[in-house]
């Protein structure tokens, strides 16, 4: 009962010192820092969109149309952002749209990557022809530029948020199916991995219990890039009329709507372009401290 009781306090130990240890290199970059401290904004004005939002955003002010933001002559304290162009709050539609954003960004990252993970490891753990086969596919999806082919399949599926979440997600899985394949071929030659298939695993433990958990580290890094991919171009199918529909308040619709009034009312098209590059470059930032805390290579000594 002792030795089981210090073989799980010695557990926790070694798991409390990793953790202090990421957090040792991640903190490093202040980049990193300061795109975390961005995107756990980001998430808590999603959360709380309800609470915090003054009015619902797709409530229309016949009497307030293109109103400026309060500091801009004619503006109203009422909407501090100004409205559109058939009143609506741009304070309001931008909160609201944040959780868009975070909606498609942990949809399609988490289909591409279970997907990606699968078809990673069936392709690097049994090789031969299967390995040749599922290889030439991905090829072919990653000879096509993502927005094109993404576009081609929104006009397939039909255009929506569902769908073009769907299409981007199949877009992003060849990127984690070679990452996971390469992960995959370099633990098979280690000792573990042997003497775990003389002890009489099976193939689907170990793939799943035994390989995987040893691949994750690469495969974290590129999903909090590709979340910030996913945001960008679920954004660019909306503009394009592809994503989501308007009244959405998802930012790239808010941008498509907002074409014609770029000369006269700025804020219409500068606010939601700004939280675009702003959430993008924020969750950039944190993969990039991500890679140098998970990556041996690159920590500094």
């Amino acid at each position: 009962m002792s030795d089981t009781t210090s073989v799980k306090l010695s557990d926790a130990a070694i798991r409390r010192r990793m953790l202090a240890d990421f957090w040792f290199y991640f903190r490093q970059n202040r980049g990193a820092v300061a795109g975390l401290a961005v995107f756990i904004l980001l998430v808590l004005v999603a959360v709380l969109a309800p609470l915090i939002a003054p009015h619902d955003p797709t409530m229309q002010y016949r009497d307030a149309l293109l109103v400026p933001p309060v500091w801009q002559e004619g503006g109203r304290a009422g909407f501090l952002l100004g409205t559109d162009a058939v009143g609506r709050d741009m304070l309001s539609r931008l909160i609201y749209g944040a959780q868009y954003s975070l909606f498609i960004g942990i949809v399609v990252v988490s289909i591409a990557l279970v997907g990606g993970i699968v078809i990673g490891l069936v392709a690097g753990y049994f090789g031969g022809w299967v390995d040749s086969v599922i290889m030439r596919v991905m090829d072919v999806v990653l000879a096509f530029p993502s927005l094109l082919l993404a576009l081609v399949l929104v006009a397939i599926l039909g255009p929506g948020l569902t769908n073009a979440m769907i299409a981007i997600a199949i877009v992003y899985q060849p990127h984690f199916a070679r990452l996971t394949r390469a992960s995959v071929m370099g633990e098979m030659r280690r000792d573990y991995v042997m003497a775990a298939r003389v002890s009489g695993a099976g193939n689907l433990r170990l793939m799943f219990r035994t390989i995987l958990p040893n691949c994750l580290g690469p495969l974290i890094v590129q999903a909090t890039l590709s979340f910030s991919s996913a945001v960008l171009d679920s954004a660019a199918l909306g503009f394009l009329g592809m994503g989501a529909q308007p009244p959405a308040s998802e930012w790239g619709t808010m941008l498509a709507e907002a074409r014609e009034f770029i000369l006269r009312a700025w804020w219409v098209v500068t606010l939601p372009g700004l939280a675009i590059l702003i959430s993008v470059l924020a969750i950039n930032l944190m993969g990039d401290g991500l890679r140098d805390a998970l990556d041996p290579k690159l920590k500094r000594s």
